[in-house]
């Protein structure tokens, strides 16, 4: 009787701790990532210098390189001093434009990367989608996902706060983008990864469930944990389908029409409540589900409602009206209901009038 198997993309090693920068060395000897030891390591602002001068004590051959932004100029530039460098891989030491920038230039150079996470907030520090603005604003790009990853907790409690807390909101948003999956099988017949979607729900829930505030080692180690699992899904999944729906669709149309409004988590979770509202609204499904991420939001100081991230009313609506045009052939709660300018307003003034307070 034959065997059938299947083959999933996974990181060879994940490290979270407090104190595991200190194994980055040991890592990045091992022959599977760099045979000969010729290692580029690529940082941002911040932390990510400080990290690189502990590597270079343990690897001499290994060379720094300065990520200016998450931007696609910035990625293509690093990919070519990795081509030229003839690098058998690349660390990315920093925050998620950092690593998105460095995961984008490793795969324009055809070489493993490393992602060394230094806060926690998104999902991109493992997942195999990079999000880099470019002259039309930010767009998502297919990449190779990280190779290995380390999250040195001593150095996420030195980010700041809001950036720690903002990944709360991207993990949580896996339930909408569940559930908009199972809506486009139903409604039009879509194909769903259950194994992707087993994994990014399981993030969700365990992170959704722990008791304990995001001050203590226990919850950001789920946290983290959180969020490799979303980009592991996304990767099972071959796109960004288990972790990417009206929720996230929201977020872009804010990014693209209100830039700089708030970061990419805080957006996520935002989007995800109110997603949930259309869908307990017109749907008579996911209150329960509302209900429990408005509290988690709000248990851990994230923003719910539009104006608490500086929008008005007005504007979240017009955000949620373009949402669709954001992921043109993905089906989420949006695309389903299909609301006119006039119906979107009065679900958003519905909303705020309900979870404003």
């Amino acid at each position: 009787m034959p065997l059938l198997t299947r083959m999933l993309n996974a990181p060879l090693s994940i490290d979270v701790r407090r104190g595991a920068v200190a194994s980055l060395g040991e890592l990045l000897a091992d022959g599977r990532i760099a045979t000969e030891g010729r290692v580029a390591i690529a940082v941002g602002p911040g932390q990510g210098v400080k990290i690189a001068e502990h590597v270079r004590t343990s690897l001499s051959a290994c060379e720094v390189f300065q990520v200016d932004g998450g931007t696609v100029d910035a990625a293509v530039a690093l990919g070519g001093k990795l081509r030229a460098g003839q690098y058998e891989a690349v660390v990315g030491i920093g925050g998620g434009k950092t690593i998105d920038a460095t995961k984008y230039a490793a795969t324009l150079s055809g070489i493993p990367m490393v992602s060394v996470a230094t806060n926690l907030s998104h999902d991109g520090i493992c997942s195999p989608v990079a999000s880099l603005e470019h002259d039309s604003g930010k767009g998502s790009f297919g990449v190779v996902m990280p190779l290995a990853m380390i999250v040195d907790l001593d150095y996420v409690r030195s980010a700041p706060d809001r950036l720690v807390r903002a990944g709360i909101g991207d993990v949580v948003s896996n339930f909408s983008a569940v559930d908009d999956w199972l809506l486009a099988a139903e409604a039009v017949g879509e194909r769903v990864d259950r194994m992707a979607l087993t994994v990014a729900r399981t993030a969700a829930e365990a992170l959704l469930h722990q008791p304990k505030s995001v001050e203590s080692d226990e919850f950001l180690t789920v946290l983290a944990e959180g969020l490799v699992l979303s980009g592991m899904a996304m990767a099972f999944a071959g796109d960004s389908r288990p972790a990417s729906g009206g929720d996230h669709e929201i977020m872009h149309a804010i990014d693209r029409l209100f830039p700089g409004t708030a970061n990419h988590g805080e957006l996520a979770g935002l989007g995800a409540a109110f997603c949930y509202h259309l869908r307990a609204t017109h749907l008579g499904t996911g209150g329960e589900r509302l209900a429990e991420i408005l509290t988690c939001l709000e248990r851990h100081g994230l923003p719910r409602t539009p104006g608490d991230v500086g929008l008005s009313a007005e504007q979240f609506a017009a955000a949620v009206k373009f949402a669709p045009e954001t992921r043109p052939g993905r089906y989420t709660i949006l695309e389903h209901l299909d609301l006119d300018a006039a119906a979107v307003r009065a679900a958003v003034d519905d909303y705020v009038r309900a979870y404003g307070g």
